[in-house]
């Protein structure tokens, strides 16, 4: 069998050529087994009636089931470590998911200001008020800024003097807002 020894370069191609066709093997396996069960999904969901959201949720599982595998077993036969993967995948996703915590009240404020800006609730120069019930009075004054994070309110009172109020843009989908459109809001006198 010493007349089939390869040459030692033909050697080094073939130990990299071949866990290289192996993955793609891999992949080209794992796309056609994905092809078939699109299929398999189709016809369960016609025979039975189902809903096009069950094949599409479906289709959708499976293709990333499938898919992550198959990319997990080429990964392996390239010489990665599953172990190595799994670290850095779990890893990833809990810092991504401190942070997204961490981050969550920035993110809902900047989100609500959009809404503000967009469905226009109230505007600059109007005058609200934020209740905390019905029955209670809340935070007032007049808008004089809407920015990302925050709507500043200019709440004037003769005896204390103006204070300004900056109230997280997410308060105001939490709680009911009053608005007067043109003027002050009318001043509540005590009973005599």
């Amino acid at each position: 069998m010493a007349w089939l020894r390869l040459p030692d370069w033909l050697q080094e191609w073939a130990s990299l050529a071949i866990p290289v066709a192996q993955a793609l093997g891999i992949l080209l396996a794992a796309w056609l087994l994905l092809r078939l069960l699109r299929i398999v999904v189709r016809r369960t969901c016609d025979h039975y009636r189902l809903p096009a959201q069950v094949a599409v949720s479906a289709r959708r599982l499976l293709g990333v089931l499938l898919y992550v595998s198959a990319f997990m077993l080429a990964l392996g036969r390239l010489g990665v470590s599953g172990n190595v993967l799994w670290t850095a995948l779990t890893g990833f996703t809990a810092v991504a998911a401190v942070a997204f915590f961490a981050a969550w009240s920035v993110l809902s404020n900047i989100f609500c200001s959009v809404l503000i800006l967009t469905t226009r609730p109230f505007r600059v120069h109007d005058h609200i008020e934020v209740l905390e019930n019905g029955d209670k009075p809340g935070l007032r004054g007049r808008v004089i800024d809407i920015n990302l994070l925050y709507t500043t309110l200019l709440e004037e009172d003769a005896l204390r003097g103006d204070t300004v109020l900056q109230i997280p843009n997410s308060h105001f989908f939490q709680r009911t807002t009053r608005r007067w459109r043109s003027g002050a809001p009318p001043t509540t006198t005590s009973p005599e």
